[in-house]
């Protein structure tokens, strides 16, 4: 047996579940122990403090110098207390992980010791200038100032020994290099349109938050079949492997047991996403074997996202606790399922209605379709850079099949839902009503919470789907900050609800009832929005071509599908609300185009090193030890009958073989000479398209020959854990 092979098969005999102590406390008893909230600054802030920074979350005041002193004074108080010795501001670049740059609580005094310290200065702003870190231009390698800004409005926490303070990370100029920033920026945004709007029906609204569900899937890996496969580390995707004969085809594995190495895994990252004051509340198998799912409560939007970004990081420092590997790429494993983080958006305001809920009169119902029709508007008219906030290379792998939504962006409602709609585009009239008419209106509209209760079904195949009280969007890729869809959701949809104010507006300042203007406006985007409603197979040819009759985009290019960030009307619509400017939008563009061209072009250099230093040889090995086979049968038989027939099934053995090989050979030598043809192209956007047109159809025909040969050679020789050993590891 091949040694990598063999010393990672022979290590998993050694695997056991690695329990934690279990402390006998409930989970209430040490939620947040390890956060800075509300509870703790009441103990550790003077009065005049923690008022100041409930006026700064509730109302985005400004925390002056003075106050930041006092405020860091007692943080430290605290982060002492609980073991720590540095701080961090942590943030979100745009390399779709976290940054931390840590510091000790420390100053040199006057007789050559130290003394702990924190100011105000130092919690408030730093200048990490993290120059090597993605700006897509903003700013040069010369002068690379960077800085951070505390975020009051998610909490501190500590990890280890280290305070972590979540921050924004803006150039010196003032753009955004993260995510965080424009995240709240469209946040602030989505709430001034959305609190106009729902003052048609309740003047008493002051706030409207976005909550965010997401859903985490992922895979484990046994660590040393991990270590033993080179495109898994440094791609984090098998770039090659053959089927297992059986994977996922009967369900066995969704919502079984948990193995017990599994469970104890989970269980210990969970307690930590407890301290850490994370409401993890799901766990189960997901489809393929080896994946699973973690699920959190509702949180609003962008601590729900520090929160998520958080336990990834703690997932995958536990998996290593537990001899495991955690794999985010949402395709890690070919002709399965892949792994997504359904991002479960809703609006609620503070008088405490949740705007996607159905409500238990016609006008509470009128306002959950007024704000249900203007999403479906939103999303028809910007499905682009809808589209173009989740497509990236690892999730182009997965979008379009094994209960991933396809790359066609349309929103699915239910049939009773949809019914409603049309009930409604056909009833009202675009004047004036007459008694009747709105009686029948309000009727029809009364029936709504009876209609959709447990009457929405759900669509696997719909990437944005309605499902009872908000808006699931299953297209996020595992791996990707749920910032970037959530971004554009809120951003469009702000857009959206400010012209339709405006319009209803000025039917209102014509003389028009502002129901009957509310409803004409309705009735229109119903109308329009048609194409962009569907109800059934988005895996099947048909929709593909209803889809393109409907207008609809069908992208599946990362580099096409991210230049829709930079049209005319997409500039406009992040203009207008605040989120982005155009310089920003450029950056984040040639940002994410680099990180694909980057990531193919690594998976092109993984998988030739592998074919050419790994497979080939293998194969070769293989090769001469069947010509040896057919030569000892020749001495043994000589030209007999029996020779004949036995050394036939070894030549066809040896010639499909010996095919493969070189055919994996002249695939890689044309794929080198594809990549060295891209590389020197200097344009960003021509490059990276030539690397998803010439370079990546390699990776797909190397494989092909590979997987092929797999099922040739002697499976004592074959070098790499094969899909049956890593899918099937417990």
């Amino acid at each position: 047996m091949a040694t990598l092979r063999f010393f990672a098969l022979k290590e998993l005999l050694k695997r056991e579940p690695k329990y934690i102590d279990n402390p006998g406390k409930l989970t209430s008893d040490y939620f947040g122990k390890n956060v800075f909230d509300k509870s703790k600054m009441k103990k550790y802030l003077s009065k005049e403090a923690y008022d100041h920074v409930m006026s700064a979350m509730i109302k985005g005041a400004r925390i002056d110098r003075r106050m930041a002193d006092q405020i860091a004074l007692g943080m430290k108080a605290w982060a002492i207390e609980n073991g720590a010795t540095h701080y961090t501001h942590w943030f979100h670049p745009l390399t779709d992980s976290t940054a931390e740059k840590h510091d000790a609580f420390i100053n040199t005094d006057t007789a050559g010791g130290v003394v702990e310290g924190f100011s105000g200065k130092l919690l408030i702003q730093q200048e990490p200038d993290a120059s090597s870190l993605p700006s897509g231009g903003i700013r040069n390698t010369f002068e690379a100032r960077g800085y951070t800004a505390w975020d009051v409005s998610s909490p501190a926490f500590i990890v280890g020994t280290t305070l972590c303070l979540p921050t924004i990370f803006i150039s010196y100029t003032g753009e955004a290099l993260d995510y965080k920033m424009p995240l709240l920026k469209s946040l602030n945004s989505l709430d001034k349109a959305a609190v106009d709007v729902c003052r048609y029906f309740d003047r008493n609204v002051s706030k409207v938050s976005v909550n965010l569900g997401w859903e985490q899937e992922y895979f484990l890996v046994d660590e040393a079949l991990f270590m033993a496969r080179p495109d898994l580390m440094l791609t984090e995707r098998t770039l090659m492997g053959h089927s297992s004969s059986k994977d996922q085809q009967l369900d066995d594995h969704y919502f079984s047991a948990i193995p017990e190495r599994v469970i104890a895994y989970m269980e210990e990252f969970e307690r930590e996403a407890y301290y850490l004051g994370i409401p993890v509340k799901t766990r189960h198998n997901e489809v393929a074997p080896n994946q699973f799912e973690v699920a959190p409560i509702f949180e609003e939007a962008n601590l729900a996202n520090d929160h998520n970004q958080l336990i990834m990081d703690v997932m995958k420092r536990i998996a290593r606790k537990h001899d495991f590997r955690v794999l985010f790429h949402e395709k890690p494993f070919k002709g399965i399922n892949g792994s997504g983080k359904h991002n479960n958006w809703s609006l609620s305001t503070d008088t405490g209605v949740n705007l996607f809920s159905p409500g238990k009169n016609p006008r509470t119902n009128m306002q959950f379709i007024t704000f249900l029709v203007n999403v479906l508007k939103a999303v028809y008219k910007h499905q682009d850079i809808l589209l173009a906030s989740i497509l990236t290379a690892g999730n182009c792998h997965r979008l379009g099949a094994n209960e991933a939504p396809p790359s066609i962006i349309s929103a699915f409602l239910g049939r009773e839902l949809n019914k409603v709609l049309d009930e409604l585009e056909e009833t009202v009239p675009d004047k004036g009503m007459t008694p009747d008419e709105k009686r029948s209106i309000k009727l029809n509209i009364g029936k709504i919470p009876e209609i959709l209760l447990d009457n929405t079904d759900r669509n696997r195949t719909s990437p944005f789907a309605f499902t009872g009280n908000r808006f699931e969007y299953r297209a996020v890729g595992s791996s990707a900050n749920c910032a970037s869809a959530v971004i554009v959701l809120n951003t469009i949809f702000a857009e959206q609800l400010k012209e339709f104010k405006s319009e209803v507006d000025l039917l209102i300042n014509g003389g028009v009832k502002k129901d009957e203007a509310i409803l004409q406006i309705l009735k229109q985007y119903i109308s329009e929005t048609k194409n962009i409603r569907f109800d059934g197979d988005g895996y099947s040819s048909e929709w593909v071509k209803l889809a393109q009759e409907r207008g609809l985009l069908n992208v599946s290019s990362v580099p096409k599908a991210l230049n829709a960030y930079l049209t005319p009307k997409a500039v406009k619509t992040f203009d207008k609300t605040g989120v982005f400017n155009s310089k920003e939008l450029e950056a984040r563009v040639e940002v994410e185009l680099e990180k694909f061209t980057k990531k193919i072009q690594i998976e092109s250099r993984v998988l030739g090193d592998i074919a050419i230093n790994h497979i080939v040889p293998t194969g070769v090995r293989y090769m001469n030890t069947l010509i040896a086979n057919v030569q000892g049968l020749k001495d043994i038989f000589g030209d007999e009958d029996v020779y004949r027939n036995l050394s036939s099934d070894r030549l066809d053995l040896i010639k499909k073989t010996s095919g493969y090989i070189q055919n994996i050979k002249n695939s890689v030598h044309d794929m080198i000479e594809a990549r060295k043809v891209a590389n020197k192209e200097e344009d960003i956007y021509l490059k990276a398209e030539l690397y998803d047109s010439t370079v990546r159809p390699y990776l797909g025909d190397i494989r092909y020959f590979i997987d092929k040969l797999e099922l040739i050679v002697d499976n004592e020789e074959w070098p790499l854990p094969k899909y049956r050993e890593l899918l099937f590891a417990r």
